[in-house]
């Protein structure tokens, strides 16, 4: 007589298909709005000893939770919004003058042409330059309702998390299946990243953008607050760094014809800019988690086309936590599999 499967087994892995198959298709239906609730972990972690402290000052955890949501909106959301409407008034004058922006690029790589006997111009299109910026530009226009929604789900979900932590928290520690001090290494793993990507990021990014725009006030360039912005985007991309800011602006210089700004930028990007990079790291990664450059760029690459401009950070803090849940699978299981 063959073995059976067990009745039971059948019914638990049906249950699982099941419970697979719906949490797939809310999952797909949730993905442009991942965003949204990594924001809402983000600020959880970072505003839950805060959360705390109000309350044993007897604050009402609703009260408290509505003034935190309050503040990150103000402090967080508020200068993000300032800097993505300054980018798009940029971006729109520049499409506006793409086609002449193009051609005068093609001007100044034709006298490179001359010196170094290469034929690049004939192969750059105006029209097209400006149809696929405008492309792009459009696609960026109508994801803004997705952003919003997006917002409104990291609110509405950190507040519950700020008023209800201990039971969200006491939920996660039933459901886990993992063994409780691996549960409680990936809490507080989780909470180092976070931290180091969410704080220890845009800190450099931002001190980098301070030291970057001391340089443009200097030396004269023309809207040195946008520049200010591009070196702070650029400083949280690795391999590209505040290269993003500096050398269009020391191309600009050189287009219009002020060649000493143009190598007193240069050389100031270089050497001071360049060298605090180095010195700010060094000091938050002493008080946050270390996270490889490496980590960094894919997190870039990944999160971007996901989350959009907060893609910088969340890609990030994404690719931390894969390979976290894969440190934390090798802990749980790796020495079951040790014996031979």
């Amino acid at each position: 007589m063959t073995d059976q499967i067990a009745t039971t087994k059948i019914r638990q892995l049906f249950i699982l298909l099941i419970i697979i198959g719906i949490l797939f298709l809310i999952g797909m239906e949730l993905l442009p709005y991942l965003g949204g609730v990594l924001g809402a972990v983000t600020l959880f972690i970072l505003l839950s000893p805060l959360q705390e402290k109000l309350e044993k000052r007897k604050w009402k955890p609703a009260l408290a939770a509505t003034l935190l949501m309050f503040l990150s909106f103000v402090i967080i959301l508020l200068p993000i919004a300032g800097i993505g409407l300054m980018l798009t008034s940029k971006v729109k004058t520049a499409i506006q003058n793409s086609t002449a922006i193009t051609d005068t690029i093609k001007s100044e790589i034709s006298k490179t042409e001359e010196l170094v006997g290469m034929n690049i111009s004939e192969n750059i299109n105006s029209s097209e330059v400006s149809t696929w910026i405008s492309q792009n530009i459009q696609d960026l226009a109508n994801s803004s309702l997705t952003v919003t929604i997006s917002v409104g789900i990291m609110f509405f979900l950190l507040y519950f998390m700020l008023t209800e932590r201990k039971k969200w928290l006491a939920t996660a520690l039933v459901y886990l299946p993992l063994k409780e001090e691996n549960t409680k290494n990936i809490g507080k793993e989780s909470i180092d990243l976070v931290k180091s990507n969410a704080i220890g990021i845009p800190l450099v990014a931002l001190l980098q953008g301070v030291v970057a725009l001391i340089g443009y006030f200097i030396f004269g360039v023309d809207n040195p607050f946008f520049w200010f912005v591009v070196t702070i985007i650029g400083s949280m991309i690795p391999f590209v760094g505040t290269a993003l800011g500096i050398l269009p602006v020391c191309i600009l210089l050189f287009s219009q014809g002020d060649t000493t700004a143009a190598i007193g930028i240069l050389i100031y990007g270089a050497v001071v800019v360049g060298s605090t990079d180095n010195l700010f790291r060094l000091v938050v990664q002493k008080r946050l988690a270390d996270v490889h450059p490496l980590v960094t760029l894919i997190g870039v690459i990944v999160g971007v086309p996901l989350f959009g401009f907060i893609g910088l950070i969340f890609g990030p803090l994404l690719v931390s936590l894969f390979l976290l849940l894969v440190k934390i699978y090798k802990n749980e299981y790796g020495k079951q599999g040790k014996k031979i």
